[in-house]
């Protein structure tokens, strides 16, 4: 009972049809039976003006509405005295918006299910505050109340509130919302961990380094809903089709009525004419190809940019933790006189603890593979494109590219490096320390994405990249990709960019120097899971999981979706354009039209929903990129 009247709160006016109807069909073994016709037909006319006024104002704003059929079918409908038909008529523009409420929230579970788990309570531990029983005082607060600094207290299988830098000796996680990685995660102290993740089976403590609001799932949440509220191109697209099935069907109404002298015969034309699979059918398809993505780990920000995808002809690469892990191992380290080995890595580890360029990382991971502890740190700032400073107690350092850590520190000097190597340089002050050598390895899947990205029809790709030619060249001979445009600044990535045919163009990065050409690009593709905000917020479509398959699932997924939408919508106009031929010539009363109209209308909204699973024989990338690389040496 609840239900019911909730259901007839959300949808008062097919509540109210649903109500005329009953007591029409009850006055009609009453003596008054000859006022249910007049009843149904006031009724019916009603809410043909109500939709009318909606109609201009939707004219007015230069939207070419299909509501005018189904407007004139029910003023039409009544006036030949069919005022039973209009009813039905009327029922299915009512009950309509309830169809697509439910095909939207089934098409948007995904979508939805990452929103339900956003972390909204937190437990703090209270500074200074010893209760009775020896224990640090907690107090449970809302997320937003958290500040930096503030410690946390996790308990076993808790969502971790706010991303923070864990205080115990180890800890494991369930990263999987973040990743994709169905195995536990070991994270040691000092290590950061994002909001979202699941805590294992200890309690443990954790010190928040971003508020609410700037934590990485959060900022997924943020995404997410811009997505959810994105209406893009899935209304134009129905438009396409308005004018054109608005003019055939009045037309052939018409013609239909001059032929047979019979104007009910213009009614039961327009009866089944009514365009509900266009005006749902389309939105339906996209927001299930949306919640598609969102089951690849894709954050796909509207239907427009499934429509690009649809059509992408090129495709630019960054490289670092694009096409590579991001997980450098560590060669050598080159210490200068007066620094040791752990000390080079020791500095560079405790600066790069705030760095969010994806090789930071694996500096922190190597100090903590050689037991080298980590170094307080009072201040940090992060230099796009550039590299991390951090001010300890010995001074301040720098990490990053020879030629800024040079600015601080004249003496420095560059490594010998080999081909697919890289290094990273530090200073302490004004002297220079050295450098630590590293080599990254190709993404097990990426020389299986770009085979695929051929299938799919990209015909030019591209790797732009601030990495030197001596690293980037080698890597793209093994992916088989000829174009390589090295050493490039942000704005060298633009104007690259800008200037490549054929388009739609796919750009895909991670980084935060990656931002401006993912926002210039036709369609930009971040690797979130390990990349920057900026690159996340810039982009149209967000990979959760780390995975350049990713790219390929996007582009499959939007060609899935127009091509369900469209058909979709030919399958309606095709049922209906049968039925409107039925009618013309007189083998279909108006009354049953209008029901059969009702079934075009579920037929075309399921065909629609089929864009939430895709086709049922997808390939097995998985399976198909370890025999491609089965056996390989991917170093790079």
């Amino acid at each position: 009972m609840d239900t019911l009247r909730r259901a007839m709160r959300a949808y008062p006016f097919v509540a109210a049809t649903i109500a005329v109807g009953v007591v029409g069909l009850l006055l009609l073994a009453t003596p008054a039976s000859y006022v249910a016709p007049w009843l149904v037909g006031v009724y019916a006319l009603g809410i043909a003006a109500w939709q009318a006024v909606g109609m201009v104002r939707q004219l007015l704003r230069g939207h070419a509405g299909l509501d005018i059929l189904a407007v004139t079918a029910i003023v039409a409908a009544v006036l030949v005295g069919e005022p039973w038909a209009a009813l039905v008529v009327v029922l299915m523009l009512t009950g309509g918006e309830a169809l697509e409420d439910y095909a939207e929230n089934r098409s948007k579970r995904e979508l939805t299910a990452l929103l339900d788990r956003a972390p909204s309570r937190a437990t703090r531990i209270v500074p200074g505050i010893i209760d009775e029983d020896g224990m640090e005082r907690t107090e449970t607060v809302d997320v937003q109340e958290i500040g930096v600094g503030d410690v946390l207290l996790v308990r076993p299988g808790a969502l971790v509130p706010v991303d923070a830098i864990l205080l115990d000796d180890t800890a494991s996680f369930d990263e999987s919302s973040l990743t994709g990685e169905s195995l536990p995660v070991e994270r040691a102290a000092g290590e950061k961990v994002a909001s979202g993740v699941v805590n294992g089976a200890a309690a443990i403590r954790m010190r928040a380094t971003a508020l609410a609001g700037d934590s990485q799932y959060q900022q997924i949440v943020r995404l997410v809903e811009e997505a959810q509220s994105s209406k893009a191109k899935t209304v134009r697209l129905a438009d396409r089709y308005a004018v054109p099935f608005t003019l055939f069907s009045l037309a052939l109404a018409g013609i239909a009525w001059a032929v047979s002298g019979d104007a009910v015969r213009f009614a039961e034309v327009l009866v089944v004419a009514t365009p509900c699979p266009l005006l749902i059918a389309a939105p339906v398809a996209f927001l299930g190809g949306m919640s598609r993505a969102a089951q690849a780990g894709l954050i796909v920000k509207g239907g427009g940019t499934l429509e690009q995808l649809a059509r992408v002809r090129s495709a630019a690469f960054d490289k670092t933790g694009t096409l590579t892990t991001g997980k450098p191992e560590p060669r050598r380290i080159l210490p200068q006189p007066g620094f040791t080995e752990e000390d080079v890595l020791q500095l560079a580890a405790s600066a790069e603890v705030y760095s969010s360029h994806v090789l930071a990382s694996a500096v922190v991971d190597s100090a903590k593979a050689r037991g080298v502890g980590l170094l307080a740190v009072t201040d940090a700032e992060e230099h796009a494109t550039n590299g991390v400073t951090a001010r300890l107690a010995g001074g301040v350092v720098r990490v990053g590219k020879p030629a800024w850590v040079r600015e601080a520190a004249p003496g420095l000097v560059h490594a010998e490096l080999e081909a697919g190597e890289l290094a990273i340089y530090v200073s302490r002050n004004d002297r220079f320390a050295g450098a630590i050598v590293m080599r990254d390895r190709l993404r097990d899947d990426a020389i299986d994405t770009i085979a695929e990205l051929h299938g799919l029809g990209v015909s030019r790709m591209l790797v732009v990249t601030g990495d030197v030619a001596a690293t980037a060249n080698p890597l793209a001979a093994q992916l088989r990709i000829g174009e390589v445009h090295a050493e490039c600044t942000p704005a060298d990535k633009v104007r690259i960019v800008a200037e490549v045919e054929p388009r739609p163009l796919l750009m895909t990065g991670d980084g935060l120097n990656d931002a401006p050409v993912l926002a210039a690009a036709d369609i930009g593709f971040a690797m979130g899971a390990r990349g920057s905000t900026a690159a996340s917020e810039s982009a149209d479509v967000v990979n959760r999981f780390d995975r350049i398959g990713g790219v390929a699932d996007a582009i499959r997924i939007g060609r899935d979706t127009v091509r369900i939408a469209v058909q979709s919508i030919w399958l309606g106009i095709a049922f209906s354009v049968a039925l409107m031929l039925i009618a013309a010539f007189g083998f279909l009363p108006a009354l049953v039209g209008a029901w059969l109209q009702e079934v075009v209308d579920l037929v075309a909204i399921l065909g629609a929903l089929r864009a939430i699973r895709g086709p049922r024989t997808a390939p097995d990338r998985a399976a198909r990129a370890v025999e491609a690389t089965a056996g390989a040496d991917q170093t790079v």
